[in-house]
């Protein structure tokens, strides 16, 4: 991100200046500057202990500033933080102003709409469940800011197109968000007790716990992944012609799911089938793999097996999902010539039929043994000719417009090879990997 197009510094300015306009009532505005340093330093203290050891954002503080403080003070709360927080990654300048303004104009927005439905009142009277509402419109409105906030910045920094910047996004902020407002409503109903301050810190420990539990559950994934990246070193390894091939394909994989406007999470499993989806090469000969010549029919059928090969060695990672089925399926044709299974159509998941595009795009760009690279267009051409009869158009589709948008910089995966020599055994019309 050091080369931030100039579209997205403008938003990132616009944001902050929004946000300076939100704090401009704090000197005519009766503030508790007590409450609000305590919660901007509670908030700073929690935001670094979470993104330093579970490298997630902590909002119940900052959501009970929400409920506690008046709208230009709660929106003051998150500025220490991060302003004071370590940034990793470059423009250092642009991605704190960000993370300040950003919360602030959430946490405003979140408060003038707690005050315009007498929450307060509810807050300092415990009045249940009357403070439920106020306090539920408020994380509502807290979660269409983030999301639209962020939305804007992925389009302004042409991460994605103006039309899908917000797709998919608000359906998984309200969840987690809402258990956050719950615990940030609580503190302030306990701030505003006899108990005081310190009662209302008491909150923060099952959060911890359920922050802890989550970060064993990222340990856990952490594990999962390392456990995929030493399976496609072992593939790149015993298949050296196609080094790099695999995290290509899932690169290209990513680019049609986003196309397709798919969710983010489906967005990574799609990137694993891209990634492992040539494991099964593991059991196939290294012979085999590596022959120049043409194959026997035998060895043809021995090499079509490392879809199911690689479906049993991913078979017990649980969290790849549908990646498992993009594996064992990948090399099945629309018309149904592919194999292991022969499917046809609909038949094949819709996680294959994205799969085989990548896979073969990836093929003819790049150089191997057998054969030279293909320019991108090409390729492209290629991919257009066998749509609907070995491609699923849609898939096709989807890649040529990310192709036209983002570009593509194939690598050359092996050694200078001699040219001319005999593939070992390709698809006919696309130059496809065994």
């Amino acid at each position: 991100m050091d080369a931030v197009p100039a579209r997205a510094r403008g938003y990132v300015a616009a944001v902050a200046l929004s946000a300076v306009l939100c704090l401009l009532p704090l000197p005519a505005t009766h503030t508790p500057w007590g409450a609000s340093t305590l919660l901007a330093a509670l908030y700073a203290a929690c935001e670094h202990a979470v993104r330093r050891r579970f490298g997630g954002t902590f909002y119940p503080v900052l959501l009970a500033g929400a409920f506690l403080l008046p709208p230009a003070a709660a929106a003051l709360v998150p500025v220490p933080a991060a302003l004071l927080s370590p940034v990793e990654h470059r423009p250092v300048l642009l991605r704190r102003v960000w993370r300040a303004a950003q919360p602030a104009l959430a946490v405003w927005a979140a408060a003038r709409t707690h005050c315009a439905l007498g929450g307060e009142d509810a807050v300092v009277g415990s009045d249940f469940p009357s403070a439920l509402l106020p306090a539920g419109a408020a994380v509502l409105v807290f979660c269409l800011v983030l999301t639209a906030l962020d939305g804007g910045l992925r389009a302004a920094a042409g991460l994605l197109p103006l039309r899908r910047a917000w797709r998919g996004q608000l359906a998984r902020t309200p969840a987690p968000v809402a258990v956050h407002g719950l615990a940030g409503l609580m503190m302030a109903v306990l701030w505003r007790s006899p108990y005081g301050p310190v009662a209302a810190l008491l909150v923060l420990l099952p959060m911890g716990v359920s922050w802890w539990v989550f970060a064993l559950y990222h340990r856990e994934r952490a594990a999962h992944q390392a456990t995929i990246r030493a399976l496609v070193q072992a593939v790149d390894i015993k298949d050296g012609y196609t080094r790099g091939h695999s995290e290509r394909v899932g690169h290209a994989s990513v680019l049609i799911a986003r196309e397709l406007g798919m969710d983010d999470d489906r967005v990574e499993v799609l990137r694993f089938a891209g990634i492992l989806h040539d494991v099964g090469k593991l059991g196939v000969p290294t012979r085999l793999l590596r022959k120049e010549g043409p194959l026997t029919p035998q060895e043809r059928r021995i090499i079509e097996l490392h879809p199911e090969y690689g479906h049993e060695m991913v078979r017990g990672i649980s969290f790849l999902g549908e990646a498992r089925a993009a594996i064992l399926h990948h090399h099945e044709r629309l018309d149904g010539s592919g194999y292991p299974y022969g499917l046809a159509g609909g038949q094949i998941p819709e996680c294959a039929r994205i799969v085989a595009v990548a896979d073969a795009f990836d093929a003819m760009t790049s150089t191997r043994c057998y054969s030279r690279a293909r320019p991108v267009e090409a390729a492209i051409a290629e991919l257009e000719r066998c749509a609907g009869a070995h491609f699923d158009p849609r898939m096709v589709g989807a890649l040529v417009r990310a192709l036209r948008r983002s570009g593509w910089h194939p690598a050359v995966t092996a050694d200078e090879p001699a040219y001319g020599t005999p593939p070992a055994e390709r698809t006919p019309s696309t130059g496809a990997p065994r």
